[in-house]
């Protein structure tokens, strides 16, 4: 039996299940689960710059996605802050490298 000890994603379980496998699964508290999340998170990062695959980026945001409803916030709410902080701040289109700032 292959040991993963990671987060997986809700339907996992009855896709190898579907496959004719056993497996064994538990529920993580909040903390588990929070410290999971980061993990994760990592792991689809790495993911994504080790393959550059775009599909990767989707699997990065379902992540960001657990943990800001984890954290108590809803993705309508994050949706606002994104906007709110793109609209002071800008966004990323025009490719800009600050390179120094005189003090």
């Amino acid at each position: 039996m292959v040991v993963y000890n990671k987060l997986i994603r809700d339907k996992i379980p009855e896709i190898i299940r579907g496959a004719g496998k056993r497996f064994d699964i538990r529920e993580l508290d909040d903390n588990e689960y929070r410290d999971y999340l980061d993990k994760k998170l990592q792991e689809e990062l790495n993911e994504y710059y080790k393959d550059g695959d775009i599909e990767e980026l989707a699997d990065l945001l379902e992540v960001v996605y657990a943990i800001v409803q984890h954290r108590g916030m809803s993705t309508d709410e994050f949706e606002t802050l994104r906007i709110s902080k793109r609209e002071k701040r800008g966004g990323f289109e025009k490719k800009l490298l600050l390179l120094e700032v005189e003090d």
